[in-house]
């Protein structure tokens, strides 16, 4: 029987188990969630295992993807499991348009009504979500979030672990650089450095984010 592991099963994982039942490309569809015992069944979905027993289930359960919200704990975790013998798949709503040219890295969720246009590279762990679009040449680093009707003009680079708040648009040929936080309905125009959180239409500095953060 093929079957897919998911690692967390709160509302993402739950949109990730859809995903991949629309997919129609595993029998089973399982969760690891550290609720576990006390919790057994998520949206119709087995959780068996939590995250330090799950670790061992390559054997019966290769196919993996991690469905945590936290960017960083994402992309690790994504990277220790296939260091460990996982299969980190790459799931692609139905529903969501990829260009052939498009290029998707290991671990990277796209869901439905998204589109990735021509020459896009996608980088590992990455989320792609709810009816956002990438454009032509854009480059997205690992561990980033696209949330949901994020719009990326043509060439736009995001760098690692940057977060994209609902409805943010970023205009052609802009950089966001790593760890940055676009709030909900922003617009970005021009360059952003590292460990900024940005709001506004134009987009403005609200913060830099210190070193515990």
């Amino acid at each position: 029987m093929t079957s897919l592991l998911i690692f967390g099963a709160g509302g993402h994982g739950k949109v990730v188990a859809e995903t991949a039942r629309a997919m129609d490309n595993w029998q089973e569809i399982v969760f690891a969630d550290d609720a576990y015992p006390g919790v057994k069944v998520v949206s119709g979905y087995p959780v068996i295992a939590d995250f330090s027993d799950a670790r061992s289930l390559d054997g019966t359960h290769p196919d993996v993807i991690v469905a945590i919200g936290d960017n960083h704990k994402r992309a690790e975790l994504t990277m220790q499991l296939q260091a460990s013998g996982f299969n980190p798949v790459i799931l692609v709503h139905p529903a969501a348009v990829v260009a052939e040219s498009a290029r998707i890295e290991m671990g990277t969720v796209i869901f439905a009504q998204a589109v990735v246009q021509a020459d896009a590279h996608i980088g590992r762990a990455v989320i792609i979500n709810t009816a956002a679009t990438v454009d032509h040449d854009c480059v997205i680093g690992k561990g980033v979030h696209l949330s949901p009707g994020v719009h990326l003009g043509g060439e736009v680079r995001v760098d690692d672990y940057s977060w994209l708040g609902v409805g943010a648009v970023v205009i052609n040929r802009v950089t966001i650089g790593q760890e940055v936080i676009v709030g909900a309905g922003s617009c970005v125009t021009g360059d952003l450095p590292d460990k900024v959180t940005v709001v506004g239409v134009p987009a403005r500095p609200l913060r830099r984010h210190s070193p515990a953060d």
